[in-house]
């Protein structure tokens, strides 16, 4: 299945996308995790090695000058819009838990309908991923959908919006939401998360217009457990993803 995780800035869905993608592998799926989030933090929350030293493939000049033809943010030259993708996921992913992670970076098309070298790399990859690989792919998203293209987007199976038990939080999803279906994305559902009280599982079932399929209670020692490195898959949340991945299985056998 090929999994977008979207939502407000903060919401946790980093979070929630280092915890499915860990279940699903411990589940005995290839799982390939996207970090496309300007804010790349998945590795943390994945307890990947030294996570610091990761370096984004939008920041690897020399691959980026040697698949497209131009150097990174260059605007108004000629460069492959095609350039050459199979290989990168296994030659430059971090792996931890049974999970390969690729950084995509921070990329920005340029104004006038321009797009620069960085940004055609990465758009052909997360292409390839979604159209053309037979693994697991989670993606953790910004808000916006739209930029990585219609066609592409579209071959997402499914779209879960993290919501907090706040009122922003789901005025964004409902927004995220309407944007997906614009782009043609047929399963939409929502995970309620850093839920504490039944008012706020309440609150989250009453303000969201889809499928709640979930809810992820805050825990304190997610922070503790990135800062030693470690992944915050742990006992105490298995059954709370556990219900999640049901849903998606059976989204997936039809």
């Amino acid at each position: 299945m090929k999994i977008a995780v979207s939502g407000k800035g903060g919401t946790g869905k980093t979070t929630f996308s280092a915890l499915i993608a860990l279940a699903l592998a411990e589940k005995g799926e290839h799982v390939i995790a996207i970090d496309a989030d300007s804010n790349a933090n998945l590795a943390y929350a994945l307890g990947v090695s030294e996570p610091e030293k990761i370096v984004p493939l939008s920041e690897m000049n020399d691959l980026i000058k040697e698949r497209t033809g131009a150097e990174k943010g260059k605007y108004g030259v000629y460069f492959k819009m095609n350039p050459r993708v199979d290989d990168i996921p296994d030659k430059y992913h971090n792996e931890a838990g049974g999970v390969r992670l690729l950084t995509m970076g921070s990329v920005t098309a340029a104004g006038g309908g321009c797009v620069c070298p960085e940004y055609v790399l990465i758009k052909n990859l997360v292409a390839h991923l979604l159209l053309n690989r037979d693994e697991t792919l989670i993606l953790d998203m910004e808000a916006g959908l739209e930029h990585f293209g219609r066609g592409v987007t579209a071959s997402v199976d499914v779209l879960i919006v993290i919501v907090n038990p706040d009122v922003v939080s789901t005025v964004t999803a409902e927004r995220v939401v309407k944007l997906a279906g614009d782009l043609g994305i047929k399963n939409i559902l929502a995970v309620g998360n850093r839920v504490q009280t039944e008012e706020d599982r309440k609150f989250i079932n009453e303000r969201s217009d889809i499928e709640v399929v979930g809810f992820i209670p805050f825990i304190s020692q997610f922070n503790d457990l990135q800062r030693m490195g470690r992944n915050i898959y742990t006992p105490e949340i298995k059954k709370d993803i556990d219900i999640i991945v049901k849903h998606l299985e059976e989204i997936k056998n039809g």
